[in-house]
């Protein structure tokens, strides 16, 4: 059984050739400098969006890394089906580009240590993982795929899954990218979405799970995969994560021209060695 893509043609071209050629000029367009150390490269937080308003984020993300063999996306449920914490049971995800194969040895795995279950509901019609996948295809075309759809839950959970996730990855012998599937602050004016974007940026980027989490609370900030990037920074840095880097900042304002209504769009890297990236200020 493959899990159908649920909005080629919307949130990314359903041609394969048109996809293939946005996809290209996306990453070609990108000015990310590479990390030049892939193996010390643990996770990333990448956004979902369409490619005409986060695919410049997309790509400064995928430049910057080398995407390995085995990867685990941990994405937020938007349509509420499902189990609260689930691993799609699906032999693969199909995009316009090709199958991506599931990771099966890995995804049982994860499902094995306790915190997740099989539920393919939950992933049915959610888009925070496929948007992800043509960019894997293309930056590795052998890359097999674990995705994890994850709803609103408590902090302690989140540690939980978090921990569980380190585990079964520290048993791997090879490498294996984390990717947290969020977008940043949705439907307020660019002024707003800058300041809470960055109280939220700046946790990530001192691994602060508990931080993040308090802060996304305290500020009112409608980061929609804050519950994956919280899992995320978890696993990281019990599998030995030390910095995070952002390398790439936008909002749906620099594409339609409207500051009064953004939803915002980050990309960030995280890794065990100090990254070689070019970081500027993405926010000033």
């Amino acid at each position: 059984m493959e899990r159908a893509p649920a909005v080629a043609g919307t949130f990314y071209e359903a041609d394969p050739s048109a996809l293939r050629r946005q996809v290209d000029d996306l990453l070609a367009a990108s000015k990310a400098s590479p990390s030049g150390a892939s193996q010390s490269v643990v996770a990333v937080v990448a956004p979902h969006a369409g490619y005409a308003f986060c695919g410049g984020v997309l790509a400064d993300v995928y430049r910057a890394i080398d995407v390995p063999s085995r990867v685990v996306i941990l994405a937020p449920n938007h349509t509420g089906l499902g189990q609260a914490a689930a691993v799609s049971p699906a032999d693969g995800f199909a995009t316009p580009l090709g199958t991506v194969p599931r990771d099966q040895e890995l995804s049982a795995a994860l499902v094995d240590e306790g915190s997740l279950v099989w539920d393919d509901l939950a992933h049915a019609e959610e888009h925070a993982v496929e948007v992800h996948l043509p960019f894997l295809l293309v930056r590795n075309p052998g890359v097999r795929v674990t995705a994890v759809c994850l709803r609103t839950m408590s902090l302690a959970m989140c540690e939980a899954i978090g921990r569980d996730i380190a585990a079964v990855l520290a048993r791997f012998s090879e490498p294996v990218l984390l990717i947290a599937s969020s977008d940043m602050n949705h439907h307020e004016p660019r002024r707003v979405a800058f300041r809470k974007d960055r109280m939220a940026l700046e946790r990530i980027a001192e691994l602060d799970p508990r931080g993040l989490y308090a802060g996304v609370v305290e500020h009112h900030v409608s980061m929609c995969g804050v519950v994956p990037t919280v899992v995320t920074l978890v696993a990281a840095k019990a599998l030995g994560a030390k910095h995070a880097g952002i390398v790439s900042y936008r909002t749906s304002g620099d594409v339609d021209g409207d500051p009064s209504s953004v939803v915002g769009y980050a990309g960030v890297v995280v890794t065990r060695e100090r990254p070689r990236l070019v970081l500027r200020s993405f926010m000033d």
